[in-house]
């Protein structure tokens, strides 16, 4: 049954909506996300979680394909947002390491982007270990955050920013570290591949100012060399010369049968 919550988005919440919307409909978004809802191999009526569900697309997709989903997520206003787009659905407040979920209770376990937020990758999969049923599969999907792929003028300071942001994330490169912590959490059968989003829209600025702002905050570079950069990336998404290679990771493995 899912939690209530009073909580409501606020602007930085909505705004951070605003921006995951807009990544959900690029070119092949769509297509990415069915791709890993079919590595779940999931029979119609089974129970699958989708950990940092965020807003709750996944969910309602999930739903669509007959499963019944449950969306797990630490915010209780991404919550929010997600019990008002989809009220007839179960969202519930959690996070990865500590699951409101009994033990062997679903046939699914779905984190997208979720893993390079966690201080403890593997306590997160012994956890996915405990609630998923024998025979269960894990579809993790996430980006590295030393790996953006950005064109520009100055591609040192572009390469300081980069490693500048990744410091910043609690665990940057858990997603080149998908197939070894699969295994060494006990599951089976694990496949890894990648799939790079290519992104030129002016819309995903928002995402190299992050970087820029960053960098200069944890005092990587100087805020005028921040401030240089982005408006030379501001400039080429204006004539559309922005580009922004990722590469996104996704595993999958099987719980072993006992």
């Amino acid at each position: 049954m899912s939690s209530t919550t009073t909580a409501q988005p606020d602007d930085a919440t909505e705004a951070l909506i605003r921006l995951l919307d807009v990544a959900d409909t690029l070119p092949g978004a769509a297509e990415l996300r069915a791709h890993t809802y079919d590595l779940l191999r999931l029979d119609e009526g089974r129970h699958v979680v989708d950990v940092g569900c965020g807003a709750g697309r996944a969910v309602a997709e999930l739903a669509t394909r007959g499963s019944r989903p449950i969306g797990v997520d630490p915010d209780s206003r991404m919550l929010a947002a997600a019990r008002r787009r989809w009220p007839e659905h179960d969202f519930r407040e959690g996070v990865a390491a500590e699951l409101p979920l009994d033990d062997g209770s679903v046939a699914g376990y779905r984190a997208d982007k979720v893993f390079h937020e966690l201080a403890d990758p593997a306590a997160a999969l012994a956890e996915a270990r405990r609630v998923l049923e024998p025979g269960g599969w894990i579809v993790l999907i996430g980006q590295d955050w030393d790996t953006f792929v950005i064109d520009s003028d100055d591609p040192e300071l572009t390469r300081t920013i980069v490693h500048a942001r990744a410091g910043t994330v609690p665990s940057p490169r858990a997603a080149r570290g998908y197939r070894t912590l699969l295994l060494d959490a006990g599951f089976e059968d694990v496949t890894v591949e990648v799939r790079t989003a290519i992104l030129t829209d002016r819309l995903m600025l928002p995402v190299l100012a992050g970087l820029a702002a960053a960098a200069s905050a944890a005092g990587s570079v100087e805020r005028d060399q921040a401030e240089t950069w982005l408006a030379e990336q501001t400039r080429r998404a204006e004539s559309d010369r922005m580009f922004l290679a990722l590469p996104l990771f996704i595993a999958a493995g099987v719980s072993p049968k006992r």
